[in-house]
């Protein structure tokens, strides 16, 4: 670990800068799962309060770079796991990251719509969709739950095939000839829902994505999905473009 000294005159908080050296030790020096130096150690070499090096540590721990395992220390976190924005399957976008991926049936049923899965769906209240929820993995880390409505006349039958360790996109291509070409979805920022939390391996009123997602086959909506992410294994990751305005895109294109 290289030798790094905390300023004590500098406007930055100590635990901040502390932060900031474990970040690069991390980063430079450690692979995940690797275990960090106790918080004696980085008492002694940093000359900070036990309280200081513990903010440091929790923040960290917080924001899904470190993890704690009791009894045994603290270990760097897997790094996050970018979300894809763009239609792609969970087995998809796992296997593309050279992870294994999973998922495990929570519940199988057919429902009636509900007004929120009907509108989602261009469907009536009360028709029939298929009802699914879903623990997904990566390497056998739960990820998300997802909660998927597709109508049953778009696939009749797929209360009996098993999704497994399956991608449902591609039994839908498979098996009833429904090929999604775009889709739509919103995120925002939540708290994990009590009965998601152990599921997911998290502390109740952990932070969480909540994802909604609307998937299109031939511009009919066939799949609505209300998903819930790891905040601490997930991260959101968009190229911004500057656009010009039109006399200076002007301007520019003379100069060429």
């Amino acid at each position: 670990m290289k030798t790094v000294s905390i300023n004590p005159r500098s406007s930055v908080p100590k635990y901040s800068q502390l932060r900031e050296i474990l970040l690069d030790l991390i980063e430079a020096e450690l692979a995940y799962d690797a275990l960090i130096p106790s918080e004696r150690e980085l008492v002694d070499r940093y000359g900070l309060s036990r309280m200081t090096v513990r903010q440091a540590i929790n923040n960290l721990v917080a924001e899904g770079r470190l993890y704690r395992v009791a009894g045994k220390g603290t270990f760097v976190a897997r790094p996050k796991v970018e979300m894809p924005l763009r239609l792609t399957s969970f087995t998809e976008d796992m296997i593309a990251r050279g992870q294994r991926p999973g998922s495990r049936d929570l519940e199988r049923s057919i429902d009636g719509a509900s007004g929120q899965v009907a509108r989602a769906l261009g469907l009536n209240l009360g028709d029939a969709v298929h009802a699914m929820v879903r623990l997904r993995t990566a390497d056998l880390v739960p990820m998300a739950i997802e909660r998927s409505y597709i109508p049953v006349q778009v696939a009749p039958g797929l209360e009996d095939v098993t999704l497994t360790d399956r991608s449902l996109y591609e039994i839908l291509a498979t098996r009833f000839g429904v090929a999604l070409d775009h889709g739509e979805q919103t995120i925002e920022a939540g708290i994990v829902d009590a009965e998601d939390a152990p599921l997911l391996g998290l502390r109740p009123g952990s932070a969480v994505l909540l994802v909604e997602r609307r998937s299109f086959a031939q511009g009919r909506p066939v799949e609505f999905t209300i998903s819930t992410y790891r905040g601490d294994r997930y991260q959101l990751h968009v190229g911004l473009d500057v656009t010009l305005p039109p006399l200076a895109g002007a301007l520019g294109a003379m100069r060429v």
